[in-house]
């Protein structure tokens, strides 16, 4: 599909969004309830203190936006995974700004995706250091990248499964890949982009519109393992960081 193509049907939904289009509830909960678990307390980003989810967002949180028309892929959990603490992947960037849209009327708390720059930032103390090339030659770097990313964790785990950093945020190196709010053009608006930045165990770029990376990503070594999405906030949460 068309770079220009993707840009026109991202705009019609996202104009559709502003205007009440993509959910059908009556107007906003206010359900603070339906907020996620925070961090023990505020990152410091590159623009000011962010206040991040714990964890990402779980099959059961993102169902609750199905059962309210906000969102329009539900999600099973596989047999013996438990869908209060499995994140929700096959998940697009329309589908985590449907989501974001949705707990912003939901919970009157305004949530995001990250930046880039943040979640690259919330990640530094845990990624992986980058290995030491298998093959000089230039023209193999992406072998050598590819060769060493099937070291890294593939399958879906439970929430908390992987690493939890210094501010208590979990499973940055997990195998879920996070949409994040970056265009990977940043001269193009959010509403004309044809594909966003994704964070993970290396940066991803893809189309907005791939729920499968295997078949929509475009970064160096071996495509992400599942897409989904992890919220921060600006505003400091209307209860206890957490639960």
């Amino acid at each position: 599909m068309r770079a220009r193509s993707v840009s026109a049907i991202l705009a019609a939904i996202l104009m559709a969004a502003s205007v009440g289009a993509v959910w059908n509830n009556d107007g906003p909960k206010q359900d603070i309830t339906l907020l996620p678990e925070f961090s023990e307390s505020a990152w410091q980003g590159p623009k000011g203190p962010i206040y991040v989810a714990r964890y990402e967002v779980t099959i059961r949180e993102w169902n609750r936006c199905v059962e309210d028309g906000a969102c329009v892929v539900p999600i099973k959990a596989r047999p013996g995974f438990d869908p209060a603490n499995t994140p929700a992947t096959g998940l697009n960037w329309l589908d985590a700004q449907a989501y974001v849209s949705w707990i912003n009327e939901t919970s009157g708390h305004p949530m995001r995706l990250p930046t880039m720059a943040e979640w690259s930032g919330l990640a530094a103390s845990i990624l992986p250091e980058e290995p030491d090339p298998i093959f000089t030659d230039p023209a193999l770097s992406w072998a050598s990248a590819y060769s060493t990313d099937l070291d890294y964790p593939r399958a879906l785990k439970p929430s908390g499964s992987f690493t939890v950093s210094p501010e208590g945020i979990a499973d940055l190196d997990g195998p879920v890949w996070e949409w994040t709010a970056d265009c990977y053009d940043a001269d193009v608006p959010s509403t004309r982009c044809a594909a966003f930045f994704a964070g993970g165990l290396h940066v991803s770029v893809l189309s907005a519109l791939t729920r499968d990376p295997a078949r929509g990503g475009c970064a160096v070594g071996a495509p992400p393992a599942h897409l989904g999405l992890r919220l921060v906030s600006d505003r400091k949460p209307p209860r206890p960081l957490t639960r």
